[in-house]
């Protein structure tokens, strides 16, 4: 029929930030100032003196250095230098700046053994060390982990973590991406085959409108496996916050959710379908009514000619030069 449920599919890798290149070297002593990027590697024998001599911000250079010309031998040696440099006992800064060198040397999975040298009392330092924890737990794929990290952070309280903006990578600008840490902590609970501690996170969130329905639709569809009883009420409740928002491909998305849970469960499927078949002829969706009718390779073909075509007959600039109000107003119900 072609209507699939929500995807499960995450992103779940954090992209740490790079450092900025110095542009000198006078021995062990490096500026910090950014600079152009250097057009070769490191010389062998100042990577020498580093390797040997250099501070924990010489060290780092030398990661981004290894890692921007591939080295990765040189990446090994930095690793286990950055290991054996600050050994315990060492101050917050200290043990923060050799865990985020690690980072910068592509090695998260050794950033553990450097965090364990402290352990900071409740307040702004436990809520650094805890990020960078889970900065490298994502990075290195350590679903347990990271979890952990984030239970951590919300100290008892999840829906603390709904304000929590985590950066989990960069945009082709540069610029960092950022996610909500609650739906991050989702994320890893189902990467990890939490699926009713997910449920228990999603549900904990405050935020109305677009967020709200998403992540009411989420549960929905992990609780589908689990108390399938319990998926009709969240997604009920996940179409009112969609249509609040006038989001109507989101509560498309909700209904292709709803009618495929019901089918699942042995149902006919007679309500969502036609729910959405409503919907669909509202918004001039003519795609998902195709669906629906399941209709014959020829029509498909037809209305594909269509949409490649802006200015013939339902051709796609025509929906571009529709007003929104119209749309939105064809759709008379809150509720779907």
């Amino acid at each position: 029929m072609g209507l699939l449920p929500l995807s499960l599919t995450f992103l779940l890798a954090a992209t740490p930030l790079l450092a900025a290149t110095p542009s000198s070297l006078k021995g062990a002593q490096l500026q910090k100032d950014a600079a152009p990027v250097p057009e070769q590697a490191m010389a062998s024998e100042v990577f020498e003196v580093v390797l040997l001599e250099g501070a924990l911000p010489a060290l780092q250079l030398a990661c981004t250095d290894a890692v921007q010309f591939e080295l990765e031998e040189r990446l090994r040696l930095l690793r286990n230098r950055l290991i054996e440099v600050a050994p315990s006992p060492q101050p917050f800064e200290v043990v923060m700046e050799n865990a985020r060198a690690l980072m910068q040397c592509k090695a998260p999975d050794s950033v553990p053994v450097v965090l364990a040298r402290y352990g900071p009392a409740p307040g702004p330092q436990r809520r650094e060390w805890l990020l960078l924890s889970w900065q490298a737990a994502s990075a290195a794929f350590d679903q347990d982990r990271a979890v952990l990290s984030l239970m951590r952070l919300a100290e008892g309280d999840r829906s603390r973590l709904e304000g929590e903006q985590l950066v989990i990578g960069l945009d082709d600008e540069g610029q960092p991406l950022t996610r909500s840490a609650l739906d991050v902590l989702a994320e890893h609970q189902i990467a990890n085959g939490q699926k009713a501690e997910a449920v228990v996170t999603l549900l904990s969130a405050r935020t109305p409108g677009v967020a709200a329905a998403r992540r009411l639709g989420l549960a929905a569809e992990l609780l589908g496996d689990l108390e399938p009883e319990r998926s009709g009420p969240l997604l009920e409740a996940a179409l009112d916050q969609a249509a609040a928002a006038q989001a109507w491909s989101l509560a498309q998305d909700l209904l292709r959710l709803q009618l495929a849970l019901e089918l699942e469960n042995g149902g006919s499927g007679d309500r969502p379908r036609e729910r959405l078949r409503r919907l669909a002829t509202r918004v001039d969706d003519r795609f998902t009514l195709l669906d629906l009718d399941r209709a014959a390779p020829g029509q498909r073909e037809q209305l594909d000619q269509e949409l490649r075509s802006p200015r013939g007959p339902g051709g796609h600039a025509a929906l571009r030069e529709s007003e929104p109000s119209k749309v939105e107003a064809a759709v008379d119900p809150p509720q779907p």
